[in-house]
């Protein structure tokens, strides 16, 4: 994947998990409110994949250019 699906996945994951736990504290699903935390971890995981994979591509993006720049 990249960056951009990364994000993307990762702010679908996060509501997602968001929402479980709300659902499991309105029916008291302990189970519930468990997936949704882990749910959203994992959305904010991805996430900081996302960003990761952004600043790398941004790095190499700019040492590139400063390279041709000096050709």
């Amino acid at each position: 994947m990249g960056s951009t699906a990364d994000k993307a996945s990762g702010l679908a994951n996060e509501v997602a998990g968001k929402a479980k736990q709300g659902v499991g504290n309105v029916i008291g699903s302990d189970k519930l409110k468990t997936e949704g935390a882990a749910q959203e971890l994992k959305g904010d995981v991805q996430k900081a994949t996302g960003d990761a994979r952004a600043a790398v591509k941004d790095a190499t993006n700019k040492a590139a250019a400063a390279t041709n720049k000096n050709l």
